[in-house]
């Protein structure tokens, strides 16, 4: 198959489009480099520098695309409070720009990767597909009017769409930035380097943490799939995790005893967040195959921007 992947240097997109090369498949991929990396895609991947919203080179590189993975996106929460607009042009807009040059084009399924932030706090957990969504940062609602536009302008003209909300991703390889890091590599960096791990609120707060691998099977399962039309799926472990939780495998994995400082006046987010898995066990023959703590082993191991002595 040909594919086409946009966002395909970062995090994600990067470890999708080099498990499709790995499997003989065509592989093409867009990224702006904002925060993406080229040099961790695969020779064999065709890779183009450009904007999502550049819809004639969407028209060039969607010529023959069997299925189009749709990852580029800004993702940072915290960043998202301060800079809303930028958000939405590129979330929304580069989403609607893509769906545009599809249906232009002719290109008939597409994978969109939304996010279970755009569930907020909700009564019940585990977060079914079903519940109503009530998103509480600029990116879970550009992430969420992705999802609608998606399955809005795909409806309307023939293509066959999935969004995928992924929970938590981790892995080795995650982007590392000086503001607002994600948790995991960040927590791991402290703790081998004999840091500090600050933790924002009570860490009571609880998230659902998916290995890297595990977030491509369940990608690449989603292009092939049947009667996935219209579909919104959750993709996580199934497992919930408190930060506090979280902290202590760490140390243990790790043989170190970080300092831990708690910041009581920054936001943690929602107070508890764990996927239900069923309907991508029923779709997607979805199963998570790493804990946590095989996760985060592997993590260590593969990931060159870890430094550690530890020989986990």
């Amino acid at each position: 198959m040909i594919f086409l992947i946009t966002g395909a240097a970062g995090f994600l997109g990067s470890a999708l489009a080099n498990q499709l090369a790995r499997e003989g498949h065509q592989v093409r991929g867009l990224d702006d480099l904002s925060t993406g990396d080229p040099n961790a895609l695969f020779e064999d991947v065709h890779f183009t520098r450009g904007d999502v919203n550049d819809r004639p080179k969407l028209w060039t590189l969607l010529q023959n695309v069997d299925c189009v993975y749709h990852l580029a996106a800004r993702v940072s929460v915290q960043e998202s409070v301060l800079y809303p607009r930028e958000y939405n042009a590129v979330n929304v807009g580069g989403t609607v720009s893509l769906m545009e040059a599809m249906r232009d084009v002719g290109v008939r399924r597409v994978v969109y990767i939304s996010s279970g932030a755009v569930y907020g706090d909700q009564e019940e957990q585990p977060l079914k597909e079903t519940f109503a969504p009530v998103p509480q940062s600029p990116y879970a609602v550009s992430k969420l009017a992705g999802e609608f536009y998606v399955r809005t302008i795909g409806s309307l003209w023939g293509i066959e769409t999935v969004s995928l909300r992924v929970f938590n991703a981790y892995g080795p390889g995650q982007h590392l930035p000086a503001s607002h890091p994600p948790v995991i590599p960040n927590f791991l960096k402290q703790a081998i380097g004999s840091g500090t791990i600050v933790i924002h609120g009570d860490g009571y707060q609880t998230r659902d943490y998916i290995f890297i691998d595990d977030v491509v099977r369940a990608m690449t399962a989603a292009a092939t799939a049947p009667s996935l039309n219209s579909s919104i799926i959750n993709v996580g472990s199934g497992t919930e995790i408190s930060i506090r939780q979280l902290v202590h495998i760490i140390q243990q994995i790790t043989q170190t005893n970080a300092e831990i400082i708690y910041n009581p006046r920054t936001n943690p987010g929602v107070a508890r967040m764990c996927a239900d898995i069923s309907f991508a066990k029923e779709k997607l023959g979805f199963e998570p195959s790493k804990t946590l703590e095989e996760g985060l082993r592997l993590t260590l191991e593969r990931d060159p921007h870890i430094t550690h002595n530890n020989k986990t």
